[in-house]
């Protein structure tokens, strides 16, 4: 019990004073890795607290990963990493240039006193539910990144409402949560929009959508687009083989596509911005000197990482669509 201590009239909130008091035992050597904890009753006996303030006390400690709880057992130190203030758990669908991009400038502007754990759930659900139910209690923050998984929302829901972000995708199922995400049927639309001058040249627009990972609205953004200003389209599921008929302009979501469409260009020796056109989705460095420059629909995601570590650090609760916009290079 000398490790905790509470004082009257401090002005400062007496589940607070038991973290201060705890992170001092610490950094003070009194307390070592391994460590037990008074116990909650203990604590509250001794400064006459309500068990919930105890409670909310350990709760947050453990949050930041400092104490661990054993069930029927109590509470125990588990880092003496006292200076980490955050511990966030940072849920991705997989590995790519765009997303490192977006937790690259994340960590660059989330300060030095913030731990991010990443996670890749790679559109499995139940690899997504798992690692959600296992974190459940043990970060300050919660990053979610539920793509288009028909189940997400229900178990995004179990975790702490208000440590909750969405992050690049949402849908109403998530409207009571924040999130940085982006618009995809209106920003594929409103880039068509932007490159209607140059589409008219074409004879047809296809899109490949290949719908596993691809969100929904990209799709839903690119018909709209064709019906109301009356071209011809298609949507295919998957390239392969096809041949390309010249006066055809593909919009390419996925980059192994991007790469298939160009090879085949090549074997029918088609010019690219000449015979046919593409439209890439997601900007990267290699499409400023590929086949002599890519045309793309992009959204800036670095700007996306940015913004996310401002409303946590700022603990702004808004829905903010990250801005898109159409890239014109020779490939149109």
């Amino acid at each position: 019990m000398k490790i905790i201590s509470i004082q009257n009239n401090l002005g400062i909130p007496k589940y607070k004073q038991i973290i201060i008091t705890v992170e001092k035992g610490i950094e003070e050597g009194k307390l070592i890795k391994g460590d037990k904890l008074p116990s909650v009753n203990k604590v509250s006996l001794e400064f006459s607290l309500s068990r919930d303030t105890v409670l909310l006390a350990y709760d947050e400690l453990k949050k930041r990963g400092i104490i661990y709880a054993i069930p029927g057992k109590g509470y125990y130190v588990k880092s003496i990493a006292v200076t980490i203030k955050q511990r966030i758990f940072l849920l991705f669908d997989e590995l790519n240039i765009f997303k490192e991009d977006i937790y690259n400038s994340f960590l660059e502007n989330i300060g030095n006193d913030v731990q991010v754990d990443i996670f890749f759930h790679h559109f499995n659900i139940q690899v997504f539910r798992k690692l959600i139910n296992d974190s459940n209690g043990n970060y300050t923050k919660y990053i979610i990144m539920p793509t288009n998984l028909a189940e997400a929302a229900s178990v995004i829901k179990t975790l702490p409402v208000n440590e909750v972000y969405i992050l690049d995708q949402t849908n109403p199922e998530l409207n009571s949560f924040p999130a940085v995400y982006q618009n995809h049927k209106k920003d594929i639309y409103e880039g068509l929009m932007k490159a209607k001058s140059r589409l008219v040249k074409y004879n047809k627009i296809i899109m490949i959508f290949p719908g596993f990972r691809e969100p929904l609205g990209m799709k839903i953004g690119f018909e709209n687009f064709c019906e109301n200003f009356i071209f011809d389209h298609e949507t295919i599921t998957e390239f392969n083989n096809r041949a390309i008929e010249a006066g055809e302009v593909y919009v390419i979501p996925n980059d192994r596509d991007l790469v298939r469409v160009i090879e085949k260009s090549k074997l029918q020796n088609l010019q690219l911005g000449r015979d046919f056109g593409i439209i890439s989705y997601n900007e990267t460095p290699l499409k400023k000197v590929v086949a002599n420059g890519i045309t793309t629909i992009s959204t800036n995601f670095e700007a996306m990482g940015k913004i996310l570590a401002e409303m946590i650090l700022q603990g702004k609760k808004e829905q903010i669509e990250n801005k898109s916009t159409l890239i014109i290079r020779n490939s149109l």
